[in-house]
């Protein structure tokens, strides 16, 4: 594995580059790539943000979000993945890296997910709470002192991956990473209000609904949320407001992990699994395919919802000897 500084010369080198981003972007793969494109920016290397899907709207107040590309519209030297573990995070541009890469462009991997394939040439992985740790300390070893915009896409990163600084991974560095973020101009106050407060009446609604109807399972040691597809037409949402649904097992005694089920068409579920520690998700979701952190990790699912249960159910009991 590379260090922090050669993946810095190795960018500083680039005269252009792609910023690749993860499939169902959240807080950290979005804050990483808003900063390392305004590093970019500062450094006159030309780049293009690229994310296949749509910014989920309560992540639409950071500044930058708005220029992220579909797909790209310039022949960049460099391509660039932040936060993701492995190419098929890339959803539809994993076709664009892959072609790209085997064109013999200069391929950066900058990452925290312990899963990580280190599929790039150059890799940088370091298991953190949050992959904005890294990106902050990669700005940094770039010589590009942090502005307002890259301070607030930092912090929104480890406020939204740390769980607002509740997770198990929370580290001094992180507080430390965090607290330079706020001495950068990084407004803590609307970042935690976006990312955790907000919502709808139409998301509160979900939300109470699928908090009542969870499913325990092994003497309460497991939680499961469901949601719909129908549950989701019903009250006019998308996807991206499924997100936070899962950390609520784990406010609960005894459950040790919890899961929150999306559908995502017939047949197919997300699986997004938490831990309080004791048992390994990260091993839960590779039974599946999938993979991440220790504390949380996801995978995808096929068959029935109840197939699904049984499933996630004899995978927890394994790994968790229960």
């Amino acid at each position: 594995m590379n260090t922090i500084a050669e993946i810095a010369g190795v960018i500083r080198k680039l005269k252009s580059a792609l910023i690749f981003t993860h499939v169902r972007p959240d807080g950290d793969t979005l804050g990483c790539g808003v900063a390392l494109s305004r590093a970019l920016d500062l450094l006159g290397i030309r780049n293009q943000l690229l994310n296949e899907g749509e910014v989920p709207e309560k992540l639409r107040f950071l500044e930058g979000t708005e220029q992220i590309l579909r797909e790209p519209t310039i022949d960049a030297e460099g391509y660039i993945c932040v936060d993701t573990s492995d190419e098929t995070r890339l959803g539809e541009l994993q076709k664009t890296f892959l072609k790209g890469a085997g064109k013999g462009k200069i391929t950066v991997n900058v990452d925290h997910h312990v899963a990580n394939t280190r599929y790039c040439r150059y890799n940088f992985v370091r298991d953190r709470a949050s992959n904005c740790e890294n990106v902050a300390e990669l700005v940094r070893a770039l010589g590009v002192k942090a502005d307002e915009r890259i301070a607030n896409a930092l912090l929104t990163g480890m406020v939204t991956d740390s769980g607002g600084f509740t997770h198990n991974d929370v580290n001094g560095d992180t507080f430390r990473e965090a607290g330079l973020c706020a001495d950068c101009g990084a407004d803590v106050n609307r970042i935690t209000y976006e990312t955790f407060r907000r919502q709808s009446k139409a998301r509160a609604a979900l939300y109470a609904e699928t908090i009542s109807s969870l499913r325990f399972l092994l003497n309460d040691a497991l939680a499961i949320a469901l949601v719909t597809q129908d549950d989701l037409k019903k009250h006019g949402l998308k996807q991206d407001a499924t997100e936070g649904i899962v950390d609520f097992g784990l406010t609960i005694e005894p459950v040790e992990v919890s899961v929150c089920l999306m559908e995502v068409r017939e047949g197919q579920y997300k699986a997004s699994f938490r831990s309080k520690g004791r048992i390994n998700v990260n091993e839960v979701a590779r039974t599946f395919g999938g993979g991440g952190h220790v504390l949380a990790s996801g995978c995808m699912l096929f068959g029935s919802a109840e197939e699904a249960f049984d499933r996630i159910s004899y995978a927890v009991a394994q790994a968790g000897n229960l």
